[in-house]
Order: structure tokens, then sequence, then C-alpha cells
């Protein structure tokens, strides 16, 4: 009983249209502030509002970590009180193959010529044994 209430109370809240005046949406950047707009909205047009922080030309608006375009009508693309992640554009690209070498220092090195045959000096224990057979 109590559940079909819930579902009627949901499916009134989201199929009424005059809730549906204002949308709220939290824009994250250096702080995170509180945004109200109307849900006919566009991309670009919030990113007009935010201009002051980021020119318009160089912002970068994520949801969900998915990139959003400047022609996405708000209430169709996003839904009520979410975050969106603004942030500048990056300068560079992918340079082919230096990640895929990344940590890989043995290729990097140069090789050292290998030394002659030289037999090391005894130290230790074995010098010991080897002073005492020689004297006697």
């Amino acid at each position: 009983a109590w559940y079909q209430r819930r579902v009627r109370e949901h499916y009134y809240i989201t199929n009424n249209s005059s809730v549906a005046e204002t949308m709220q949406l939290f824009i994250q950047a250096d702080q995170t502030q509180c945004v109200t707009v109307e849900p006919s909205t566009t991309l670009l047009q919030l990113k007009q509002s935010l201009s002051e922080q980021i020119p318009v030309e160089e912002q970068v608006l994520t949801h969900a970590g998915n990139l959003l375009s400047d022609d996405v009508i708000l209430s169709e693309a996003l839904p009520e009180n979410c975050t969106l992640v603004l942030a500048g554009k990056l300068l560079g690209g992918k340079v082919h193959g230096s990640l895929a070498r990344a940590g890989k220092v043995k290729g990097q090195t140069p090789k050292v010529a290998a030394q002659e045959d030289k037999k090391k000096k005894r130290t230790g224990r074995c010098k010991r044994r080897i002073q005492y057979n020689r004297r006697f």
C-alpha cells in the first residue's frame, strides 16, 4: 500500500508541468556554486552566464565524465540537481608512443663495454684460508 502511494506521488511530481518552472544545477569549478536556470536553457547560454570565471570559448562542461555539447537543452540532457564540472581547455594531445615506453629504463640507458675478465680479490674468510694454506 505505501509503495503504491509512493509510485503515485512520484508519477504526479514528474508529470506535473507546474513543478518544473526552474531547474537547479551545481557547477563545480574552483568553488561549487548553485545555479537556477529555466529548463529550456541551452548549455551555451549557461556557459555565457558563467563567463566571468573562464572565457566561453575555453569552457568545458562535463556531467558524469561525459562532455556536453553547446546545443544541448539542459532539461532533456540532465537530471534535476545534478553537478556539472567546469574546466578550461587543455593544450596538447597524444604523443605517439611515449606512454608505451613509460617505466622502461633498460632501452634508454647506454650500454657499457664489458670489462676484461679480471679476477676479484678474495676477502674475509676465504682470504684468510688462502694465506694459511700458503704458509704450511
